[in-house]
Parts: structure tokens; C-alpha cells; sequence
């Protein structure tokens, strides 16, 4: 959750000095922000001198900043209107042109022009500090989106943005006096103590570096790493040219129109910014920013039910405008209600944000509590029970669970087992981030062999089990795959002593009332060869319905020296592992 530091005398004189600091954090509340502390500003302990510590939700990006917080809660409280922002009338774009070298690095680019600004020095900051939210925040630490802005009366258009080698980048970067190129400006920041640092492996290893030139053929900024001092923005700043840079188009947007939403209200003509035209290289011309708000409909009916009250369409209108949302009636009769989305809010996606909002307006705490008319006893799903009475008896009968990873590396599954793929049954993972986790575990037995060599300072025997699913391929259901609840345990020895292994399930079916017997009713051990056991001390466990259909529930054996040293471990090893589904 972010946290914001807001001046306390400039954000009360916003709201009029209505409040006390225990009256703002009851305000705090009811809009969804939390009060953390008041503090003092540096060493003055003066009552002017007051900061308040802010905890802001993590997809309110329009609550970054002073600018931000200060507008909603003045439109929450109907002091001021829901701005509407729009692009100059008249006004020329600036031009950004891309080479096709960009597509190595950062391939998406959008601005913007803030014309006329009037910065102050805590104007200055906040517009500083809203960058380094966004990027430590929605930018991903600059990976996906980084921000770069400029005083546009020092450059001229129109705009490149180039990638190019690192040595034939040149330029001062931000508060610096030496002229350095891109390998320089990587070598001066790796040995410093600069929050810079921890930016520049984004392009470190590229061939070639993102770079914005003007028309002169000078160096703005170096994305995502750091600005130029030629065209640094200052106090005297009046016109602001905005350029984003990212890997991902759809959070550019965002940033973008956060940056502008919140800084345009300081233009000469407010809430009003300058387009840019991006021109791509395959002669795509596309102009920026985008300023068309998303509509969503819904109805009364809708709302209503989800927060739980009864409001008509005019009162959901009236209370969703306390939020910034501009909503319309479309049809009285039906409860039909359009809600054009405010630039500032791309965390509402759908209608049950809509409904969030209109909870937040009501007031949660206005909210009637009425009695649950449809209250249920809740019972555990029948496949659960049945787990549960598996691990019951075995944790009785003396054996220690374990709960492993539901995924592995493909060897583990298959290789390290002695089984061979055929390409049916293990669901892989497209993009595994490590070679431990490459697919969707098909059988528990890895898991167990791996704890035990995890665990082999502690003394014999190891009694291990495990009642967990497993995964495999299902051509024919909706996501291809299916899950069956298996159980597995697991003894290892100075000898494998099959017989602690076969009483062990033995004891199992006695509890799930099943005998061992070839009849209807029973179950028995089929001879099998097994690759993961030993030939001659493998076999299949076989249960005969009532009707006296016969299914494979698994297998149990003595496992095999060959698995034993693929998995490192000393002592012979007896398993069992069986599908309990059919016990249902």
C-alpha cells in the first residue's frame, strides 16, 4: 500500500479548515484513505510546519499527490466539480519520430505538452514526488513504463526517439557537470550511492540504449535511467514537454493521463494539455493523449443488490458524482444507468467497481444491517471428507504427512522415476521461471523421495504420506486438464520391509470398509512390472466394485536402486500410492 506525505495547513485550507485531525481521519475513513501519523517537516515544530503520513489503496493512482487527494476529496464532499479535461483548441502537436532500432528495447512511446504552468516550490515537488510513486508503483520500477520530462523553451521539434550504441549516446545527465556517454553514465551511477543504480540493469546488457533527441540533434533523456541537464525542469519553467517511454502500451496510457490529470490544473488555460503526434517507423501516426473516457452500464437493480441498499436512479447518480463518476438515467422505467469513467480512475473496470464506489458515497456505515434470510450450514465437500478420513487413519496409524510442491521439473515426474513421457499426461508450463518448476505434478511419489533426502540427518525409518492431487491432460473438459486426489506414503529403511508398507494400506481399505479379497466389494494385488520398482516386487492395487467392475486405483513395491540414487538416498525404500476417488 502506498504511502504519501501531504502538507497539513495547505491540504485543511483546501477543505475550508472544516476539520481536526481527528475529524480528517474520520473523513479518511469513510472515503477509503487512512490517517498513519502527523508529523513535523524536518526540525521546525511549528503547527504550519505539520505533515500527514497517508496510506493510499494501490490501484488509486489519481492519490499519488497533493494535487490528486485534495480534488477527490473536495468532489467527495461537493466543494468543487469533476474537472473536464480536453486538448487545446488550436493548438499544433509536437512530433515524436521512432526508429525501428527502439523495438530492441523500449518500443512504446506517448507525450504530452503542459502549456503556461505556474510551479511553486511545493508545486515542484509534488510533481517530482508523483513520478517516483508511478515508477516505484504502476511502472513497474521503470521496467514497464519510465517518465521523462522536459523544459520544452530549451529544445526544439520536432522529436526523435532513437536507440542507438551506448558510445554514441552523449550528453550531461541531471545535476551532473561532465559530459558522459551511455557506457560512462552506466560505470558513474554502478559505483555511486545514487538511487539511479537500481535502474540500470533495465538496458545494461542491450546492444543499444533508448535515447530522445530534439531537432539540434541534443540529448534529452537516456530511458529509463536519467534525464539530461540541458532541458531539466526548474521554477521557472513555464511550458513542460511530457515524453513515456515503456514496454507495455496499455500502462503508458495510464501514466500518461495520470501525470496530466493531475498536473493540468496549473496551465494557463486549466486542465487543458498540447498533443503529440508519435510517429512509428512503419508510418503509423498516432496522436496522444487519448482523452475519450470508457463508459459503462449498468442498473439500479445491479448496485443496489450488491452494497445491500435502495436507492432510485437519481440518488445512485447523485451519490456516484461524490466519487468523480458521471452518470446518466438512459431509461427511468428499467433502472438503466450509463457511467462515463473519469480519466483519473483506470482501477474501474466493471460494474462491481461501480458498486464499490456507491458504497463509499452511501458510507459503509449507513449501510442497514439486516438478518441473512439465506443462511446455510456449511459441510465439506464429500472428496474432502474422504481426504480427511485418509489422513486420519494413516497420521493413527503412526506415519508423518507431508505437503509438497504441486509442481516439479520433468525429470522429477518422469526421468529420476524411470518412467517415459508419452506426451499425454503431464501439463506443462508454456514459460517455467525456474527448471524445478517446469510441470504440473502427475504423481505424489517425487515430492515424498525429495523430503526424505531433504530430511536424512534425522534417524530411521522414515513413515511418510501425503494425500494430495496430482494433475493430468483432459482433452475433453473446458481447460484441458483434471485433477485427481491420490494417496501416497512412503517407508524407508536399512531394508525396504514390503510388508510395513502393504499393513499400511491394508489398514487404509479396513477403514474405507473394503477387505482384501478378489470378490465384489474387495480389493487385491495384481502382479505388474513397474519401471520405478523393482521386477518381481511390483504390483498393481486393484479394487472390485459391488457390481464386480475392476479398477487400477495404483501401484505399490519396493522402489527401485536406480530411483534411489537419483534422488540420493541410502536405504531401500518401499511406496504406495493409490487414486482414492473411486471410494466416493
Amino acid at each position: 500500500m502506498p504511502t504519501i506525505h501531504i502538507d497539513k495547513k495547505s491540504l485543511f485550507d483546501h477543505l475550508g479548515n472544516e476539520y481536526d485531525i481527528e475529524g480528517f481521519r474520520e473523513l479518511g475513513f469513510r472515503f477509503g484513505i487512512e490517517l498513519e501519523e502527523e508529523t513535523f517537516k524536518g526540525d521546525k515544530e511549528d503547527e504550519d510546519n505539520m505533515e500527514l503520513k497517508i496510506d493510499i489503496s494501490a490501484n488509486r493512482y489519481d492519490l499519488l499527490c497533493f494535487e490528486g487527494l485534495s480534488r477527490a476529496l473536495g468532489i467527495y464532499l461537493g466543494r468543487e466539480e469533476t474537472p473536464s479535461y480536453r486538448i487545446a483548441p488550436g493548438a499544433k502537436p509536437q512530433r515524436i519520430v521512432v526508429s525501428k532500432e527502439c523495438e530492441q528495447v523500449r518500443p512504446y512511446v506517448v507525450g504530452a505538452v503542459l502549456r503556461g504552468v505556474k510551479l511553486t516550490p511545493e508545486r515542484y515537488q509534488s510533481f517530482i514526488d508523483l513520478q517516483d510513486k508511478l515508477h516505484n508503483n504502476l511502472c513497474g520500477k521503470r521496467k514497464l513504463v519510465s517518465i521523462g520530462t522536459h523544459d520544452l523553451d530549451t529544445v526544439q521539434g520536432p522529436f526523435t526517439y532513437e536507440a542507438r550504441k551506448p558510445e554514441d549516446i552523449k550528453f550531461v545527465p541531471l545535476n551532473q557537470t561532465e559530459l558522459m556517454d551511455g557506457r560512462r553514465v552506466m560505470e558513474f551511477y554502478g559505483s555511486s550511492d545514487s538511487p539511479i543504480r537500481k535502474f540500470l540493469d533495465i538496458i545494461r546488457e542491450s546492444p543499444v540504449y533508448p535515447a530522445f533527441y530534439d531537432a539540434n540533434g541534443t540529448v534529452m533523456s537516456l530511458p529509463p535511467i536519467i534525464n539530461s541537464e540541458h532541458s531539466k525542469i526548474t521554477l521557472d519553467t513555464r511550458n513542460i514537454f511530457i515524453e513515456i517511454t515503456a514496454t507495455d502500451l496499455t500502462k503508458v496510457g495510464i501514466v500518461l493521463n495520470i501525470m496530466l490529470t493531475m498536473f493540468s490544473g496549473y496551465c494557463a488555460e486549466p486542465f487543458s494539455v498540447e498533443p503529440v503526434e508519435v510517429v512509428y517507423p512503419d508510418g503509423k501516426s498516432i496522436v496522444y493523449p487519448d482523452l475519450e473516457q470508457r463508459t459503462v452500464h449498468t442498473t439500479a437493480k445491479y448496485l443496489n443488490g450488491i452494497v445491500g441498499i435502495d436507492q432510485s436512479c437519481d440518488e445512485i447518480v447523485a451519490l456516484l458524482k461524490k466519487m468523480s463518476l458521471e452518470a446518466v438515467v438512459e431509461n427511468a422505467e428499467k433502472g438503466e444507468i450509463s457511467v462515463k469513467l473519469p480519466l483519473t480512475r483506470p482501477d474501474i473496470l466493471q460494474e462491481c467497481d461501480i458498486a464499490e464506489d456507491l458504497a463509499i458515497a452511501f458510507g459503509y456505515n449507513n449501510i442497514p444491517r439486516v438478518p441473512n434470510s439465506e443462511a446455510t450450514v456449511g459441510v465439506p465437500l464429500p472428496l474432502n471428507k474422504l481426504a480427511d478420513i485418509v489422513r486420519t487413519e494413516m497420521a493413527m496409524a503412526g506415519w508423518t504427512e507431508a505437503l509438497t510442491l504441486s509442481l516439479c521439473s520433468h525429470e522429477e515426474n518422469f526421468g529420476l522415476l524411470r518412467r517415459t513421457d508419452d506426451g499425454t499426461e503431464a501439463v506443462v508450463l508454456k514459460n517455467p521461471k525456474t527448471l524445478e518448476y517446469q510441470v504440473c505434478r502427475s504423481t505424489l511419489l517425487p515430492g515424498l523421495l525429495k523430503c526424505v533426502r531433504e530430511n536424512k540427518m534425522h534417524p530411521l525409518p522414515f513413515k511418510m504420506f501425503e494425500v494430495s492431487d496430482v494433475m493430468f491432460k483432459c482433452p475433453g473438459r473446458p481447460n484441458g486438464t483434471q485433477n485427481q486426489r491420490r494417496a501416497c506414503a512412503l517407508f524407508s529403511s536399512s531394508s525396504a520391509q514390503f510388508e510395513i508398507i502393504s499393513g499400511l494400506l491394508d489398514t487404509l481399505m479396513t477403514a474405507l470398509n473394503v477387505s482384501h479379497k478378489k470378490e465384489a466389494g474387495g480389493y487385491y494385488l495384481e502382479a505388474a512390472d513397474i519401471p520405478t520398482y523393482l521386477p518381481g516386487r511390483s504390483a498393481n492395487v486393484v479394487r472390485v466394485a459391488e457390481s464386480g467392475h475392476k479398477t487400477v486405483l495404483g501401484s505399490i513395491g519396493v522402489v527401485h536402486p536406480e530411483v534411489l540414487r537419483n534422488f540420493e538416498l541410502d536405504y531401500p525404500v518401499s511406496s504406495f500410492e493409490i487414486n482414492i476417488e473411486p471410494f466416493l
